[in-house]
């Protein structure tokens, strides 16, 4: 037979009301109180009933995150920080993947507000505006993650990917290189890595080409077809600016398939930081994001929003780094 709330607070010599305190994370109870009351559910494998809770109109401490592609390593990046902050807050995470695809975000949304979750971290472009603005109305709790929408008054834990795009450009330009190609996904952040890439050029006074922008599909393979058309111009780029890991690693297959060697005749840099940037050869120089960071503010943010402490819309713009290895040399 199953444990019950009884069982637990009869164990720890409390009320049932200390227990669902300890549960609710809420009122004045001690540490010693709530360690002790902890270490019974666990010993007696307590599971509350978290459906049972949201119909009383209580939370069910799940929060959905909404991702765009599964098979972005950055996503995991994301996942790990936010899942690990939001078990420190007693938490739980659940991961939908919308493959950028509005009617995938409505039922992944329709799904999630019928198990009753008490919020949603949005790292999905969400293309489905007229739906995050019915949840915004209907006070659901949201945050976006690593982008922001200007035109919606809605909460964003997001980085500088503007100073990012900067940062990256002015770095092969410090290594001589002139021409300077990009390869990007069609989305808000790679567009702000772009803008970024443009202002170092003008910066340093140096030409802005529209042949050595490749704008296309989400795919690695995507990111070595555009790699191919840059490399097939006569007067080539000497490096070439992946707006995320992702097309990064692109870029660098399509050199070994040119038998371009890397970094000697191309320099390439990446925008993310994941760990495989230290496990391809040679390893990527890459932007990195301060990914545990941005997780803990996402997830401190939608807590304070599920908690109902104010209805005051914060936007949380934290600034990226470089991190240099290999794959970037001097011309």
């Amino acid at each position: 037979m199953k444990p019950t709330i009884y069982d637990i607070a009869k164990a720890a010599g409390v009320s049932t009301a200390t227990v669902s305190k300890v549960l609710n994370n809420s009122g004045r109870i001690s540490e010693k109180t709530k360690i002790k009351i902890r270490e019974i559910m666990e010993d007696l494998r307590y599971q509350p009933n978290v459906l049972a809770s949201a119909m009383k109109g209580k939370g069910t401490f799940q929060i959905a995150l909404l991702i765009p592609d599964v098979e972005n390593p950055v996503y995991a990046q994301y996942l790990k920080h936010i899942e690990n902050r939001g078990q420190e807050q007693g938490f739980s995470v659940v991961m939908c993947c919308t493959d950028d695809n509005p009617d995938k975000e409505a039922r992944h949304i329709s799904l999630m507000r019928n198990k009753q979750v008490d919020g949603f971290i949005i790292a999905s472009q969400f293309k489905n505006e007229e739906l995050l603005k019915e949840l915004l109305e209907d006070k659901v709790p949201i945050v976006l993650f690593a982008h922001e929408k200007q035109d919606i008054l809605v909460d964003s834990v997001t980085v500088d990917d503007c100073f990012g795009g900067v940062i990256a450009t002015e770095h092969l330009i410090s290594l001589g290189h002139k021409r300077i190609g990009i390869v990007a996904e069609d989305t808000v952040s790679s567009h702000e890595r772009i803008r970024g890439y443009k202002f170092a050029l003008q910066k340093a006074e140096l030409p802005y080409d529209e042949k050595f922008i490749q704008i296309g599909g989400t795919k690695m393979e995507d990111a070595e077809h555009a790699a191919g058309k840059l490399f097939s111009s006569a007067n080539r780029a000497t490096a070439i600016f992946g707006t995320n890991d992702l097309m990064a690693f692109g870029v660098m297959r399509a050199a070994r398939k040119h038998q371009i060697a890397v970094p000697q005749e191309l320099s390439i840099i990446g925008f993310d930081n994941t760990p495989m940037c230290s496990i391809v050869s040679p390893e990527l120089t890459s932007v990195a994001m301060p990914v545990s960071d941005l997780g803990k503010k996402a997830m401190d943010l939608i807590i304070h929003k599920i908690e109902g402490n104010d209805d005051i819309k914060q936007r949380i713009l934290l600034l990226p780094h470089l991190v240099v290895r290999d794959s970037t040399s001097a011309i």
